[in-house]
């Protein structure tokens, strides 16, 4: 097999090794992130959990983010703010809780501005799955998106701050049923993207390695093949023209 044909094999086995490593590695990081969405949907699985009992720590809080919880207050009536969500618009609404903060409730999808009811009157007490705060949003070219005054983009905590005070840090979107006794339909929820094993994680990251690893080995050895052979005929010249000077 001539020098040219080994180096072909070598380098072609090493790029295929590579490719292979790599969608090992891209398989791996994909079971690493569906494993962390799944935690997620599990999280807001799980039964409810009383709001009440989390109130007073903002520790304790963040560990509820992602479930499902029961919550209990009156809704302040003039505090209401629509988010535009494809088309329709998630009624955010204040309730005002035992502790005497402000905890932010998506009510409900309204198809238009003109069909959304007030907050029901008196002590209320519901379902709905709590979450921390949206981020931005931004429109094709990055920019932040518009919306008129009583509006917010979205319901990010920074802004919201900005129309209502003694905020609790994060939001509720009512269940399908409590949604329905307002006189609106259950808006979507976006949960947050989870994270999976780390141990996947790093089973990606090795393969990754593996591959860099094996295609350098790959072109190294091809190319020692390339200059073992130029020695071997540079050798073999000189010894040709020292028996042509000896002849």
């Amino acid at each position: 097999m001539s020098t040219r044909l080994k180096q072909f094999v070598i380098l072609t086995v090493g790029v295929v090794g590579a490719l292979v490593m790599v969608f090992l590695g891209l398989w791996q990081m994909q079971v690493f992130v569906d494993k962390g969405n799944k935690t997620v949907e599990d999280r807001a699985a799980q039964p409810a959990v009383a709001f009440e009992e989390y109130l007073g720590d903002d520790a304790r809080l963040r560990d509820i983010y992602g479930k499902q919880v029961t919550i209990a207050g009156t809704y302040l009536p003039d505090h209401q703010v629509l988010v535009p969500t494809d088309g329709s618009y998630r009624v955010l609404a204040a309730l005002e809780v035992s502790d005497g903060r402000i905890l932010p409730v998506v009510r409900g999808l309204a198809p238009s501005e003109d069909a959304i009811p007030a907050p029901p009157p008196g002590e209320r007490h519901e379902l709905g799955l709590f979450l921390p705060g949206e981020g931005d949003v931004k429109d094709d070219r990055g920019i932040n998106v518009e919306v008129p005054d009583g509006q917010l983009a979205s319901v990010r905590m920074p802004a919201l701050a900005q129309e209502w005070t003694n905020l609790v840090p994060g939001f509720v979107t009512l269940g399908e049923g409590d949604a329905a006794d307002h006189g609106l339909a259950h808006a979507p929820v976006s949960l947050p993207t989870g994270e999976g094993s780390a141990q996947n994680s790093g089973y990606a990251l090795q393969w990754w390695v593996f591959a860099a690893f094996g295609l350098g080995m790959a072109i190294k050895l091809a190319h020692s093949l390339g200059v073992r052979e130029r020695k071997a005929q540079e050798a073999a010249a000189l010894e040709a023209t020292r028996k042509d000077a000896t002849a």
